[in-house]
């Protein structure tokens, strides 16, 4: 089975050893490559991978959206999304996926989070943040409060937004909007920059549940501060780990025991351990 990742600059990628790890598990005899495209030359890579008998990849940025037009079909939740990071290459055609939007459901569902009829808020609207919140709305969360320091810069994000019933506000705006379940889905705190936040102290006071999308290091300042004042915490490492098993799951055409996902996960947080 051959596979990979497709995106602009990819040195630092974890997703070759995440498939490595899951070949290993179930005994697949499977490669998984590193393929850098150029600005503009996403079609014609996506027709030579198929050539060269690729089963399927991954996609980062920047080509999430880039991608959709060369598809033959998108699923649902990646077309309301408006991002595609797993693509099923087939003799039916070319298919389309979110995984990011099923590998933070699996984690909130492994952390034991229950956003249902709760208060959720979303710190930024970068990276993943559209699958989170798409995944929330779908988990019948209360409310979302999307909270980010450009709001007027993006009109597209704010009409997604308000397709989920999603409220839009600033940083400054934060204390008055409290809620249950606190997202980060910003790159703030992440290594080298651990000692930094993307809020203070006093606003994760609480919360039932502080979730941070980053997974290194291990325990952020914003997971730490959360745990202090009681509140369940989640890393993003499961989550990255579900997402690669839940592409795997597609290319494989057949459902993986999350058992998988939990042993690669600890095996790789190991890495991000202060």
């Amino acid at each position: 089975m051959k596979l990979g990742l497709i995106g602009e600059r990819l040195g630092h990628s974890q997703s070759p050893a995440i498939h490595k790890r899951i070949f290993e598990l179930l005994g697949i005899d499977g490669q998984y490559d590193l393929i850098e495209v150029e600005r503009g030359g996403v079609e014609q890579a996506l027709e030579e991978l198929k050539r060269q008998g690729y089963t399927g990849v991954n996609v980062t940025i920047p080509y999430k959206r880039d991608v959709m037009p060369c598809l033959d079909d998108i699923a649902r939740e990646a077309y309301v999304i408006g991002a595609v990071n797993t693509i099923y290459m087939t003799s039916q055609g070319d298919f389309g996926y979110n995984t990011d939007y099923h590998g933070f459901g699996r984690s909130l569902d492994h952390a034991g989070i229950d956003v249902q009829g709760k208060k959720c808020v979303i710190l930024g609207t970068g990276g993943a943040a559209r699958a989170i919140l798409k995944c929330l709305a779908d988990k019948k969360a209360a409310s979302l409060t999307i909270v980010s320091r450009r709001i007027q810069d993006d009109t597209e994000f704010e009409k997604f937004a308000a397709g989920l019933r999603a409220e839009l506000i600033s940083y400054n705006e934060l204390d008055e909007h409290r809620g249950d379940i606190l997202v980060n889905c910003t790159p703030v705190g992440m290594y080298p920059n651990v000692e930094e936040s993307p809020v203070l102290e006093s606003v994760v006071v609480g919360y039932q549940a502080v979730v941070d999308l980053i997974y290194n290091p291990k325990t952020t300042k914003l997971l730490a501060w959360g745990a202090k004042h009681g509140a369940v915490t989640l890393n993003g490492m499961y989550m990255l780990v579900a997402q690669a098993v839940g592409a795997e799951e597609i290319w494989q055409e057949r459902r993986i025991d999350s058992a998988v996902i939990e042993a690669i996960s600890k095996e790789m947080e190991k890495q991000y351990e202060k």
